[in-house]
């Protein structure tokens, strides 16, 4: 039986995303492997960071498709956005209403990575 989802996103600068993920999005380092391998945790949830040598590919075309890499979860998407911008994080799109019933924000992590996190309503 499958309990679980975790994702991979693709840095080449480990401590940077780290950073960014622990500082900035105030999410726990759940374990670091060597110097190519992390885990991020957010909540009941983790993701994974591995360091790579070239830009991940995928970051222009979920740009260009007006997709994103990770969908984050909250109770207060206004406190979140705030929090960001104090912590020096620019918003792509500000806090908006979505036509299926959320509120949602969207940044870039360090690497260039859409993020959205959003509330539903």
């Amino acid at each position: 039986m499958i309990s679980g989802v975790i994702t991979q996103l693709r840095t080449t600068d480990l401590d940077s995303s780290i950073r960014f993920y622990t500082t900035k999005l105030g999410l726990q380092l759940e374990f670091r492997y060597q110097d190519f391998y992390a885990g991020i945790r957010a909540g009941n949830h983790v993701f994974h960071l591995k360091l790579v040598d070239e830009k991940d590919p995928s970051i222009q075309f979920v740009e260009d498709g007006e997709h994103f890499h990770l969908y984050l979860e909250t109770n207060d998407v206004a406190a979140v956005a705030t929090a960001l911008k104090s912590k020096g994080v620019s918003l792509v799109k500000d806090v908006h209403e979505t036509p299926w019933g959320t509120r949602e924000v969207a940044i870039k992590d360090d690497q260039g990575h859409t993020l959205y996190v959003g509330e539903n309503r």
